[in-house]
């Protein structure tokens, strides 16, 4: 089988919102992929783009999650889980200062190929008066952080007793 990856996300504009798109192909089962995403106390551990994640995992919570893309400026953000299935789906909303300003839809889903292999995919919608001056920083930085946490979770999940 041939393997599927995009280690460099797409950016997509289509009017006044953007999406950066992301996935990588991991040999490992659903269940395995969804216990490191979801084990927040742990990222430090290996993921190069958030290094933490603080909060309940659980639809409705507020979370605090510091963004450290390799070689740019950090922030913390602090959104609201909106969609939580185990095994399938992350998924948070959150924005800067203010609703409209720049807003940020992030969701990570896992989704079976089946023999045990499944396709990672994260991804982001972007909307609001700052998109179009903040498109550099999105499509260098956030795209990096992107695609360096692809291949960790890759390697994390494929690691044969790894935690």
């Amino acid at each position: 089988m041939m393997e599927r990856m995009l280690h460099a996300p797409e950016y997509r504009k289509s009017g006044g919102t953007a999406e950066l798109y992301s996935e990588i192909e991991i040999h490992a089962p659903s269940e395995r992929i969804w216990e490191i995403l979801s084990d927040f106390q742990k990222y430090p551990d290996w993921n190069p783009f958030i290094r933490s994640i603080r909060g309940n995992l659980a639809e409705g919570e507020r979370i605090t999650a510091d963004l450290r893309p390799q070689g740019a400026a950090g922030m913390t953000i602090r959104p609201v889980l909106i969609r939580v299935i185990p095994g399938r789906e992350l998924r948070w909303r959150g924005h800067l200062f203010v609703r409209g300003l720049f807003d940020g839809e992030h969701v990570f889903e896992i989704r079976q190929l089946g023999d045990g292999t499944c396709l990672f995919v994260q991804h982001e919608y972007f909307s609001g008066l700052l998109v179009r001056l903040l498109e550099n920083m999105l499509k260098t930085d956030t795209a990096r952080g992107f695609a360096g946490m692809n291949e960790a979770l890759k390697a994390r999940a494929e690691q044969p007793g790894s935690g």
